[in-house]
């Protein structure tokens, strides 16, 4: 079953119920198994809530083949006849990823290469050489689909230290195999920590390439160390690695790609610089300065390396970043296909459906945490079984909000931000902005004999 398929499924399964008013306690509440375990706190009238857009122009590139094959003809001349060229590709969930990669494939081999990639993701697939493969399959990633080898390997060469105590890794077929290794990654905001490199070229380089040891032995210095680390070790690496150039990628704020270009290695951390102030600028944010309750339909590593993207949500493990929305609550609804069971990030939330905890991978969901030594990351929230139940008990948990008056957004993810719905206590200043278009106008929060949103159109 596709996720469109799956999504529909949960959201909307036949035969409406009675308006969208939560019960007095005691009453039942409709769902199969006879009502609520929550009874106590279904009570009182939900608002209404409307469908908006987030009017969001932005620029895009049409033709990524054609947009990858021009950012490459500047640094053509280091490719030559017969060399082994390795692409490090990542895990994360980058537009149109599998065209970037096809394309480049197709172009260095015109000009003679002998091509391979190597998955560039520290400890993402559980850390193992099987789940790395199937993560790039998940992003249209194979050798069928992309025309080249895919080595995936967990073993690592170390290079030597970057300070004592910290020895850097890079991926032994990378190394060994190849003549030149080109990084591709998209340049964007990090999730767990800020600086003038984040997100990018340097840190695949530096985490990505090093694969779970590497990965580990970085992050056991902690994130407060990345925003120095990172351009550390990535230099480091440049220096004794055959990494001429790098592919970056930065997206829109509708979560398209908007710029691709080759970035010579002695330039790569000025330009990335640059291409993080780029990337910060172009970001979707919620149009809404303080929310009761944020509804996310799914999380997931394709969406963001913490599951939800803490720039958007405003709030860390430790608390709210100071970044985003004040937000008292969030319920996540399921977790994406594509996330193949990891869970990072679900330890944000503070109400999940059950759906979302049955498809963990505990496996792939610890080993990321481990390795970013933030095992608070895989802890889940209190646990309901409906939409209606996660509304109540969401909603019993905010400080000095009743539910009629409660300020709820639901939107698909924190990477897709174009429509969301709104309740009525919120849509004044949503609108008010002139960035905002309703879509359909304010009506009921409808709900299934199950319990679940009949609402779709995310």
């Amino acid at each position: 079953m596709s996720e469109a398929d799956r999504r529909r499924s949960h959201t909307s399964s036949g035969k409406l119920s009675d308006p969208p008013t939560l019960r007095e306690p005691g009453e039942a509440t409709g769902p199969p198994d006879g009502g609520s375990r929550f009874a106590e706190f279904m009570h009182g009238t939900l608002p209404e809530w409307a469908l908006v857009r987030h009017v969001m122009n932005a620029a895009e590139i049409g033709d990524v083949r054609a947009a990858v094959r021009a950012a490459l003809e500047p640094v053509m001349s280091a490719i030559t006849p017969g060399a082994r060229v390795c692409l490090a590709v990542g895990s994360r969930g980058i537009d149109r990823i599998d065209e970037v990669v096809a394309a480049a494939v197709e172009r260095m081999r015109e000009a003679g290469a002998e091509m391979f990639i190597v998955p560039a993701m520290g400890s993402h697939g559980g850390a193992t050489a099987e789940g790395q493969l199937e993560v790039l399959a998940s992003y249209g990633i194979t050798p069928e689909s992309i025309g080249c080898e895919i080595r995936s390997s967990m073993e690592s060469v170390e290079l030597g230290e970057v300070r004592p105590g910290v020895p850097v890794f890079v991926d032994r077929h990378a190394f060994e195999d190849a003549d030149l290794i080109v990084p591709i990654n998209r340049v964007k905001p990090h999730t767990d920590f800020t600086g003038e490199i984040e997100s990018g070229l340097m840190k695949l380089i530096a985490i990505g390439l090093g694969k779970q040891k590497g990965a580990d032995t970085f992050h056991r210095q902690g994130f407060a160390t990345f925003h120095e680390l990172i351009p550390a070790v990535a230099t480091y690496t440049l220096a004794h690695a055959p990494i001429p150039f790098g592919l970056a990628l930065v997206e829109n704020r509708l979560a398209r790609l908007m710029h691709v270009e080759t970035v010579l290695a002695g330039r790569i951390a000025e330009r990335e610089r640059e291409l993080l102030v780029m990337a910060r600028n172009a970001m979707a944010r919620l149009p809404l300065a303080a929310i009761d309750l944020l509804v996310l339909d799914f999380i997931g590593k394709d969406i963001s390396g913490l599951g939800m993207d803490s720039n958007v949500v405003g709030r860390y493990y430790t608390g709210p970043t100071g970044s985003g929305p004040a937000i008292q609550r969030i319920v996540v609804r399921d977790l994406t296909d594509e996330t193949e069971g990891n869970a990072v990030g679900i330890g944000m939330a503070d109400v999940v459906l059950r759906r979302a905890v049955e498809r963990i991978d505990h496996r792939k969901t610890y080993m990321n945490c481990i390795t970013a030594k933030t095992p608070e990351g895989a802890r889940v929230a209190l646990t309901v079984d409906t939409d209606r139940e996660a509304l109540a008990v969401a909603l019993a948990c905010c400080l000095r909000v009743t539910p009629g008056d409660a300020r709820i957004v639901r939107v698909r993810d924190t990477k897709h931000l174009e429509l969301l719905y709104v309740s009525a206590p919120a849509l004044p200043e949503v609108l008010a902005g002139g960035k905002c278009e309703v879509v359909e106008p304010l009506h009921p929060i409808r709900f299934d004999a199950g319990g679940l949103f009949v609402d779709q159109g995310l």
